[in-house]
């Protein structure tokens, strides 16, 4: 009598099992954004695994031989761990499904590399005031923009759905609704900003407090690609040719380490969702850090700076 043996399932091909995965995170309700990053990521895959192969083929030597070839083809490791994680995650949801049996993954070790900010020199360059009376509204704008950036440390998503009715001129603070974990922050405006601000509301020529702070030349909202041209072109008028809104959030963090603000203030004011985070944030900015702390040395105090000499024996 023949043994019995357990009916294969259905089966279908990896790129079906990466579209179901998406399905999931839309089930999950997942931003669109980080839904489309997966959806870029599978372009990658599928430059190397055949789209239609069999999930069932997938294993661990699968994916070890993915890690070699991205390593073969790639000279960026932080670029390359992107990929991994983001495979790692589809493969895990494929375990979970019972769709492929479980094996262990990891990514590949990454040297953490220095975060860039702007330095002293660029920041007289982007935060000087431009002649209102000649310049666009969009380079007004821009300064603004740049303002509100290094005063606030806000990402870039948070900063296009900033509505006029989040910033309270009563209690000094913007209301940011839309951010990266979902958690809405309160973040204080100092009055310089508050300043800055009232001026540019009365050239926004906004229709409602409904309307985002800040817009397009059609007065409506922003999108990323808008955004980050504008920040762009704004630079390289002031002559400082590096941008990029993380670099904004960046120096607010670096600027506020320096100046003696304490981590957890810093923590929430990132909406980091752990101190490790932020702790990660100030150990890549110690060498910038370090060059400030003669300013800072108690022993130098105590001791006003005098030589304590040694007494013979």
């Amino acid at each position: 009598m023949q043994k019995l043996k357990m009916a294969r399932g259905v089966t279908f091909t990896f790129e079906a099992g990466c579209n179901k995965y998406l399905e999931n995170c839309r089930q999950r309700n997942l931003r669109e954004g980080t839904i489309e990053h997966y959806r870029q990521s599978y372009v990658q895959f599928f430059k190397y695994f055949d789209p239609k192969m069999s999930i069932e083929d997938v294993d661990d030597q699968v994916y070890k031989n993915y890690v070699l070839h991205l390593k073969s083809t790639l000279d960026n490791d932080v670029s390359i761990n992107s990929y991994l994680r983001d495979l790692i995650t589809t493969l895990h949801f494929f375990m979970n499904e019972g769709w492929i049996p479980h094996f262990k993954m990891q990514a590949i070790k990454v040297d953490k590399s220095h975060i860039e900010t702007y330095n002293e020199n660029e920041l007289q360059l982007l935060l000087k005031k431009p002649n209102i009376k000649k310049c666009s509204f969009t380079e007004y704008q821009s300064w603004v923009m740049t303002n509100f950036l290094f005063s606030t440390g806000v990402r870039q998503r948070s900063l296009m759905n900033i509505k006029i009715k989040d910033i309270d001129f009563d209690n000094n603070v913007v209301y940011v609704n839309v951010t990266k974990n979902r958690k809405p922050l309160i973040v204080p405006l100092n009055q310089t900003m508050m300043s800055i601000l009232e001026e540019y509301l009365k050239y926004r020529h906004h229709k409602s407090n409904d309307d985002y702070l800040f817009c397009n030349s059609f007065g409506q909202q922003l999108v990323k690609s808008t955004c980050y041209h504008m920040l762009y072109e704004y630079n390289k008028r002031r002559g400082v040719e590096t941008t990029g809104i993380h670099r904004y959030r960046h120096t607010f963090a670096k600027q506020w380490i320096i100046n003696g603000g304490n981590v957890v203030s810093l923590s929430k004011l990132l909406g980091h969702s752990s101190l490790d985070i932020t702790q990660n944030y100030i150990n890549l900015l110690v060498s910038e850090v370090a060059k400030q702390v003669d300013e800072f040395n108690v022993l130098d105090k105590f001791y006003g700076r005098t030589h304590i000499p040694m007494e013979k024996a």
